[in-house]
């Protein structure tokens, strides 16, 4: 069984390694068929035919006088196209013989009973059979030809041809089927960024096509939830301003006195409650994403800060593009620090990029939070007593709603211990 780390990870991978494997083993066995069944068959026939020739022309040249050999030879070399040479005896050199060839030596040695050589010449195209008889040396010499076939190459090319051509049509179509699959994933991912596609159509199998109509549904129905939730959010957030007002107006008259302070101190969270359900439907309104420079955003975002004489820095800078909702991340990032430098004096941003992806970091030198509420401050409504009252800090609504702002771009919002002895905030947006 292969394992997961040794199979592609994409689809078209996976795909076209479905049809290679069972290709490669197809012709694997092809393979081991010709040359086990049909090459060997073909090569022990040539071996057999070569020296039952060569045996017959030996056993004639011992049972005719001396001076009929030539014409013999001359005969034998007509027929078989095999070239005959006499030698004298002591030319024979048993050393040379050759390793090539097993097949045509063993039944050569089973015909004849004379001590005899195989060799080729330099140039590999003609083999030598020298043959000791007792009162000379027969030469025959022939050409490669007899004793290897060139079936087999020819057989490879082939298949090998044939192979690759169809590994090419195959690419092709699986090209062609993988594409719509791409475009569906590019769609879901921009989605997941805010980036819509208005372009989107369903292409490909019908099986993708179904996907696609699918997700064009849900991204509608996602749409429609969202507007129908922010203007439903929005609604209420300003119609409860007019009641807030009165209550305002009618303790303005009551006097001073504690149980008026303490009323008092509920009207204005609550307005404060309702001014960040207004951010946040203003960050999630109908703004589109479009594609700006990071680095240029925080340096806007510094410099607001710089110009109120606030301590924040921008430590890193790296230039990256990235699809955005200028207001609603604006909106973030003022918040974050405005957290930041609420409970610390200092507060330093970074910007870091990968091959897929970048980190906002924002550091502060304030009390930082307990690792074990790292998650907890994400929920809507959740304060930290007491460094994070609400007479201090906001209705905790704040990280909440970065948090979602986060989301709605595809990206992740998280917290760590800053090395100032603060708390880290890291932005994570995909590229």
């Amino acid at each position: 069984m292969i394992g997961k780390p040794l199979l592609p990870s994409s689809l078209f991978g996976r795909a076209l390694l479905i049809l290679v494997l069972p290709t490669v083993l197809i012709q694997l066995v092809m393979a081991y068929v010709f040359f086990d069944r049909h090459w060997d068959n073909v090569m022990r026939r040539m071996s057999n035919t070569l020296a039952g020739e060569m045996a017959f022309f030996v056993r004639q040249l011992k049972t005719i006088p001396v001076e009929e050999d030539f014409q013999l030879a001359l005969n034998f070399q007509t027929t078989t196209g095999i070239d005959v040479l006499f030698d004298k005896p002591e030319s024979f050199q048993p050393e040379r013989t050759t390793d090539e060839f097993p097949e045509f030596q063993q039944r050569l040695h089973a015909k004849i009973t004379e001590p005899f050589t195989v060799r080729k010449n330099a140039t590999g195209t003609i083999i030598e059979i020298a043959i000791k008889l007792d009162d000379k040396v027969v030469r025959l010499q022939t050409t490669n030809k007899r004793l290897e076939s060139r079936t087999t190459v020819i057989f490879l090319v082939w298949m090998l041809g044939a192979s690759a051509i169809f590994l090419m049509i195959a690419i092709v179509f699986l090209r062609n089927q993988i594409r719509p699959i791409r475009r569906l994933a590019e769609a879901a991912d921009s989605l997941g960024r805010g980036v819509d596609l208005p372009d989107f159509k369903p292409s490909g199998a019908s099986e993708v096509r179904k996907a696609a109509r699918a997700f064009i549904v849900m991204r509608e129905r996602i749409k429609r939830q969202l507007r129908t939730r922010t203007e439903m959010l929005a609604g209420i957030s300003h119609d409860l301003r007019t009641p807030l007002t009165r209550m305002k107006l009618e303790l303005a008259m009551l006097g001073d006195s504690e149980a008026v302070r303490e009323l008092g101190d509920d009207v204005q969270q609550m307005e404060r409650m309702i001014a960040e359900y207004l951010d946040f439907a203003r960050g999630e309104g109908r703004e589109e994403a479009v594609r700006v420079s990071l680095n240029e955003l925080l340096e806007d975002v510094v410099s607001d800060y710089q110009r109120l004489n606030a301590d924040v820095v921008l430590l890193t800078k790296n230039d990256v593009m990235v699809d955005i909702r200028v207001s609603g991340f604006r909106r973030m990032l003022h918040n974050l620090v405005d957290n930041a430098m609420r409970y610390g004096r200092r507060c330093e941003l970074s910007l870091r990029v990968a091959a897929n992806y970048c980190e906002v970091v924002i550091d502060d030198e304030g009390p930082g939070i307990p690792v074990e509420k790292h998650e907890e401050v994400f929920k809507p409504f959740n304060r930290l007593d007491p460094s994070r009252n609400s007479k201090t800090g906001g209705v905790g609504l704040g990280l909440t709603i970065a948090r979602d702002i986060a989301l709605a771009h595809g990206g992740t919002i998280s917290l760590e211990s800053s090395p100032k002895n603060g708390l880290r905030v890291i932005i994570r947006l995909p590229l």
